[in-house]
């Protein structure tokens, strides 16, 4: 367990095994199957109350939108944490770039810039 922010693990570049589900869930989330399958889970939370089943299926259906909430809070803020990271990185290279101008010249700020570039795709 870490307490390190998500786009600093691992090496410069290099995304870890969570990053890269997190992406891939996040893809999948966006997509219309997922809108699908949470109209078929509010669907069926709806059936069973109104078919008065038992109470086990209530809790079935019920836990299992509300674990899905929870994975999908977990994407969302891995993904927000790793685009916040990326914004304020590129932030930093375009202010060292001008002022790097200013000076006169193009050094190692305008290198950093030119590597912030789709940064957020590496991230």
């Amino acid at each position: 367990m870490t307490f390190q922010h998500p786009a600093r693990k691992g090496t410069e570049g290099e995304r870890g095994r969570f990053e890269r589900f997190a992406e891939l869930a996040s893809n999948f989330t966006s997509s219309p199957v997922f809108a699908v399958l949470c109209l078929g889970l509010v669907v069926a939370f709806v059936a069973v109350h109104l078919a008065g089943l038992s109470t086990e299926w209530q809790i079935l259906v019920g836990d299992s939108m509300a674990a899905v909430a929870l994975l999908l809070l977990a994407m969302l803020k891995n993904a927000e944490r790793r685009a916040e990271h990326a914004i304020q990185r590129k932030l930093d290279a375009i202010a060292r770039a001008l002022l790097e101008l200013q000076e006169g010249g193009r050094g190692q700020a305008y290198e950093d810039l030119k590597a912030a570039v789709r940064m957020e795709e590496r991230l």
